[in-house]
């Protein structure tokens, strides 16, 4: 401020209006002339103060930067020597970090090449054992070589002896004694032949029982067929509870006339949006719900107009029926059946045993039993043709007496069959002895087609009451820990306890489940149980 004040002062008396100031213009030139020298004595002064006044701020100034900076370079000075310290700190630490990771890891080697050292030291120790084992053994061995060397030489000469005593006793000659002794061996040899005998009959039986099981499953394998399954009671859906009054009809007359013309039961109950269409015969029950369901699509419901759409569905039942028992005998590659043969061959597609229907049924046992036939160099077709045809029975038993076989067997008998189709029909349940083998392929087809897996639907509810039944028998024998039914319960896994049980007893608690299986249940097929007793001992290595 007092550097400012003093340059503003030395401007203004430096200014030329100072000059025309009328008291000074009076003097005159030298007036003018030391007024001026004056003035210019002046201004150098001011300029010179005012320079020294310049310099002194700017030393300041200079010394204030100077201090400043002097400040942060110690400031930052410290900074780097901290930085420097943390630095060094954390280098120490990675490097005890990686000291340590270098010396649990030398230790763990060490471990490591101890235990191994003590693992090659059982071994030494236990080849040590063998090794005194193995001389041992060779030692005995070379006892009882020499026993057995003693023995027969000893045996040779009793044989002498006998020899030598019976020729002096029975004055035999050499070639009665020979001729005795032959005998005796010629016993023994026998005895010998017939061990041997029954050792490789069991062998073949066991080869057999194993290529039987293998041929099956090969046959079981090239074949698979979609399964279908139906009821005995039949739906129809209605569009609304109105149409069930149309259906009954004034005083029941619809109702009753649809009932006498197709032979069904019509069930109209509570139930919304259905009518139910029940008959044991599947023929009949399949014509009422195709008439019913046209007799709603064409709104005119009474009784002359139903006995019209039956008998006309009945016809179209018929076309039905020829075509699938055609179309049945196409697939089977089986050909020049009777009319009658094929019309109850198409029968069967609307019957059911145990709700697997009985055309598919026929059909996958043709197949099983023409691959079974070819596995054993027989006639595939034959077989075909018999597994085919062994149910048709079941076509016609809702008017005729007796069983199906028998029903079946002379239907096949009448239009024409061959003996082993019919015998096959006859015989397939085992009700006579099987004496022609297409017989025996066509039952164990029989069997394979209706216990396999899926073959005969049951509900949930008693599906799994059936599990539940045969895990709660096998749990109930002593000694039994858990069982699981597996495999839709045709096999049962018990897990027995290995303190209270022993192998010799295991085997009997597998057969008694078995057997209890067989007294209290009713099943298709067999149930395999499989015990399994287990010795589990866990340590825990520190």
């Amino acid at each position: 401020m007092l550097s400012q004040s003093l340059f503003l002062m030395s401007q203004f008396l430096l200014s030329p209006s100072l000059l025309s100031i009328p008291p000074l213009a009076a003097l005159g030139d030298v007036g003018q002339l030391i007024t001026v020298a004056v003035a210019g004595l002046l201004g150098m002064g001011l300029i010179k103060l005012l320079d020294y006044l310049r310099k002194r701020d700017a030393d300041k100034e200079a010394a204030q930067i100077i201090g400043h900076a002097e400040q942060e370079a110690n400031t930052l000075r410290k900074e780097a020597a901290i930085e420097a310290k943390e630095m060094a700190l954390k280098e120490k630490g990675r490097l005890e970090e990686e000291n340590n990771k270098i010396r649990n890891q030398l230790h763990e080697r060490e471990r490591q090449l101890v235990k191994l050292e003590d693992g090659l030291t059982q071994q030494n120790e236990q080849l040590d054992k063998q090794g005194k084992m193995v001389e041992n053994n060779q030692r005995r061995l070379a006892e009882k070589l020499e026993d057995v060397n003693r023995r027969q030489k000893e045996l040779d000469d009793l044989l002498d002896l006998e020899r030598q005593t019976m020729h002096k006793l029975s004055s035999l000659s050499p070639e009665e004694a020979e001729a005795r002794l032959l005998e005796r061996l010629e016993k023994e040899l026998v005895k010998e032949q017939g061990a041997l005998i029954m050792k490789y009959e069991k062998q073949i039986a066991e080869k057999c029982d194993g290529k039987a099981k293998e041929m099956l499953i090969t046959s079981l394998q090239r074949f698979a067929a979609a399964h279908t399954a139906e009821s005995t009671t039949s739906t129809v859906d209605i569009p609304n509870d109105e149409m069930k009054g149309r259906i009954i009809g004034r005083e029941g007359r619809n109702i009753r006339a649809l009932e006498k013309a197709t032979g069904v039961d019509v069930i109209i109950d509570d139930t919304p949006g259905v009518v139910i269409v029940s008959a044991f015969d599947p023929v009949r029950r399949e014509t009422a719900r195709i008439a019913l369901n046209k007799l709603i699509a064409d709104g005119r419901i009474h009784p002359s107009r139903i006995e019209e759409l039956v008998a006309e569905t009945e016809k179209e039942i018929e076309v039905e029926i020829r075509k699938a028992g055609e179309e049945a005998m196409q697939e089977a590659q089986v050909f020049g059946l009777h009319d009658r043969v094929i019309e109850l061959l198409g029968r069967l597609r609307y019957r059911t045993s145990y709700s697997q229907n009985v055309l598919r049924h026929s059909i996958e046992v043709s197949f099983i039993a023409s691959m079974l036939a070819e596995e054993l160099g027989m006639d595939a077709e034959l077989a075909r043709r018999a597994g085919l045809l062994h149910d048709i029975g079941k076509a016609a038993d809702h008017d005729l007496e007796g069983g199906h076989p028998k029903i079946g067997a002379d239907l096949l008998k009448r239009f024409g069959e061959g003996p082993e189709v019919v015998h096959a029909a006859l015989g397939h349940h085992d009700d006579i002895r099987p004496d022609m083998p297409y017989t025996v392929l066509v039952a164990a087809g029989d069997a394979c087609s209706a216990s396999r897996p899926g073959a005969r639907r049951e509900t949930l509810d008693r599906y799994i009451k059936r599990m539940q039944e045969l895990e709660t028998i096998a749990s109930g024998f002593a000694g039994v820990r858990q069982a699981f039914a597996i495999q839709a319960g045709r096999e049962v896994r018990v897990i027995a306890s290995a303190k209270d049980t022993t192998d010799e007893s295991s085997a009997k608690i597998c057969r008694d489940i078995a057997k209890a299986f067989e007294q209290q249940l009713t099943y298709p097929g067999e149930i395999k149980v499989t015990l399994i007793r287990e010795t589990r001992i866990t340590e825990t290595a520190h």
